[in-house]
């Protein structure tokens, strides 16, 4: 593991950027936050330089177990449910399927119900084409990706323990296999937002936090990054979650930390902005004994 990163997919983001994938226009937006990855995109490309990108991302929802995809190199358009007059993107990407496999196999050794994807037809979820785009928009970088088991919505006390174990077996297959991973983990914050959009969706002006208590709730488990170790939010990440409807309930976040073993180090707080409300961060973690670049 060369990074791990919280890598909010908004599609609001690439909205902003006008990247020639994505079929609608902006006049631009939420610069900040775009400016954060920009500074990631410099690290993964100058410094961390790794063989592949490993997302889990919340909107690829599966029922029973967590899914991995094996699609040697999956095409298509993705488009976003609710915004999509701000995201109908076309993807092309590759699958490093030998780490894919090495993924499930060991989820699977460590009890976890598993599967991996094999039908090409099956449409890429916007999170995981957000967070690849937006810290590897040239896409030369291969990828495996990995579904969000939606257990925690269905049983509210139900804890992020999965994840933790989901994470170990990424550890161990990216040691088995030796490559340079950098881990991407795509979610927002607080989850509250908006449920009408201004009439241009890029009015800044219109851009603020949900209220005051998603903010502060934000603020507590940004301050307790910046800190470090990552230990103490083992405990702080649920209470979080139960403050603020926070997409880490997913257990993005979660899976990451535990795949680099709870690093004792703080991590790198890029970038925060809110997007119709909710809080969005962009933060990198180094292994113990790394320097930022």
């Amino acid at each position: 593991m060369v990074a791990g990163c919280l890598s909010p997919h908004p599609p609001h983001l690439i909205y902003g950027e006008n990247p020639p994938q994505n079929e609608p226009r902006s006049t631009g937006g939420w610069e900040t936050l775009r400016w954060a990855y920009e500074r990631l995109r410099a690290r993964i490309r100058d410094v961390h330089k790794p063989d592949v990108l490993i997302v889990h991302a919340p909107h690829w929802i599966t029922m029973v177990g967590h899914h991995v995809n094996c699609v040697p190199n999956p095409r298509g358009l993705s488009v976003e449910p609710i915004f999509p007059h701000l995201f109908r993107y076309r993807y092309d990407f590759r699958t490093d399927v030998e780490l894919g496999e090495a993924i499930a196999e060991e989820a699977s050794g460590l009890g976890l119900v598993t599967r991996t994807l094999r039908d090409p037809r099956v449409r890429v979820d916007y999170a995981t084409i957000g967070a690849l785009h937006l810290a590897n928009p040239a896409w030369d970088i291969p990828v495996v990706s990995l579904s969000a088991n939606n257990n925690p919505y269905f049983y509210s006390d139900a804890s992020l323990t999965e994840m933790e174990v989901l994470g170990e077996a990424t550890r161990l297959a990216v040691e088995a296999t030796g490559r340079r991973a950098v881990l991407l983990a795509s979610n927002s914050l607080s989850h509250l937002h908006w449920h009408e959009e201004p009439e241009l969706p890029e009015d800044m002006e219109r851009e603020h936090p949900y209220n005051n208590h998603q903010y502060r709730w934000d603020m507590k488990l940004l301050e307790a990054i910046r800190r470090g170790p990552t230990a103490p939010l083992r405990d702080l990440i649920p209470e979080h979650i139960e403050a603020t409807a926070s997409e880490t309930k997913a257990g993005s976040l979660t899976w990451m930390l535990a795949a680099m073993g709870w690093p004792k180090v703080a991590g790198d707080v890029l970038g925060y902005g809110t997007i119709i409300g909710t809080g969005n961060a962009i933060v990198e973690w180094l292994p113990e004994g790394s320097h930022h670049g």
